[in-house]
């Protein structure tokens, strides 16, 4: 069965980018996934939430700084997840 958390285009994508990268900061993962705003935050909300990943927030002198990283269960989901892609190709 496919987890419904990574069964969706902008989650699955942002996953791979950061198990490509290790961590990326949000303007990176928003200019790569081509979402706004409210868009990637409300995704990396429901990944977070879950244990997917992880966010950490700081400044770089009065900006905001917000870099995200893949935890070790979203590593293991993703996985999961595209053995069960696999097999449904395979098997279709």
């Amino acid at each position: 069965m496919f987890d419904p958390l990574l069964h969706q285009t902008v989650r699955s994508k942002l996953v791979s980018l950061l198990i490509t990268n290790e961590e990326l900061p949000f303007k990176a993962l928003k200019e790569s996934l081509g979402v706004t705003d409210g868009n990637l935050s409300s995704h990396l909300t429901k990944l977070e939430k879950e244990g997917y990943l992880k966010i950490v927030k700081s400044f770089e002198g009065k900006r905001p700084k917000t870099v995200v990283s893949i935890a070790q269960k979203g590593r293991n989901a993703f996985e999961v997840y595209i053995e069960a892609l696999k097999s449904f190709i395979e098997e279709n």
